[in-house]
């Protein structure tokens, strides 16, 4: 999955990114190394203009919310828990990320954002951990509980990427606040991501140039929307180091940290 994001971009390659010098205007939001997607803070979106080859960058709400939630209390509830009449706790439900595989079957909560409101979600490099059972001195056997390290993920020789994204409006019936709110699409992990994210084997969705143009204007049939949100990076493209455990109360999150016990990854 994808749970943690980068989005600093360079001034002068922000401006090239939107090739609009008026858009610097806006430049104080992109400037965050780690964003945290429990925060449900706003991060960086590229959002079409409706009926024309253009989009704007736009700040939306990491996890989607779905439309029949009423209020931010509704909301606040989906993503923190709650405990019902009966004192029964209802575990909180993570919309930050849908599976590409499933995102378009009948019923699916994001089938209709995936079909007509595709994005882009901007990215200078993203955190994910690597699960290492280490094995018990006494019997040989690995322990149940897992040694977690972090890693650093980028593109190789590219300052920012995009990952595929949906989004979704959302108005509070109660207050009459708008947002739109987003989740990152994710496919299988390639070879690379196979041996960081090792539980779960799972990634985003990264686009080249081509692929992303055609995510954000294509008039696309679902099944080449699923083809595109499957797409597999290639691990030869991408980069990974370990961090620090303690990368999100960082001044540089994304320091290269070694672990001495740690195997060298393979690729």
């Amino acid at each position: 999955m994808c749970y943690y994001n980068g989005q600093k971009v360079t001034r002068a390659e922000y401006i090239r990114l939107k090739a609009l010098e008026k858009a610097v205007a806006n430049y104080d939001f992109l400037h965050r190394d780690l964003q945290v997607g429990f925060d449900y803070g706003f991060n960086a979106v590229l959002k079409r203009h409706p009926d024309k080859e253009d989009f704007d960058i736009v700040q939306m709400e990491w996890g989607f919310i779905p439309p029949y939630l009423k209020t931010r209390e509704d909301v606040t509830k989906m993503r923190y828990g709650y405990k019902d009449a009966s004192g029964q706790f209802r575990p909180p439900i993570t919309t930050l990320n849908a599976v590409s595989e499933e995102m378009l079957n009948n019923g699916k909560l994001y089938r209709d954002a995936a079909l007509h409101r595709r994005c882009l979600v901007l990215s200078t490099g993203f955190y994910e951990w690597r699960h290492v059972h280490r094995l018990n001195k006494k019997t040989g056997q690995p322990l149940k509980t897992a040694d977690k390290y972090p890693y650093y993920i980028t593109v190789k020789d590219r300052e920012y990427f995009f990952m595929a994204g949906i989004w979704q409006p959302w108005t509070d019936k109660a207050t009459g606040e708008h947002v739109e709110s987003f989740a990152i699409v994710t496919t299988a992990a390639n070879p690379l991501m196979e041996q960081i994210h090792n539980t779960k084997k799972r990634m985003p969705a990264i686009l080249d140039e081509d692929l992303a143009w055609e995510w954000l204007f294509g008039e696309l049939s679902e099944e080449r929307i699923k083809q595109i949100g499957m797409h597999q990076f290639p691990a030869s493209q991408m980069q990974a180091y370990t961090i620090a455990k303690d990368f999100r109360e960082a001044l540089d999150p994304t320091m290269e940290f070694n672990y001495e016990e740690l195997s060298n990854l393979e690729y």
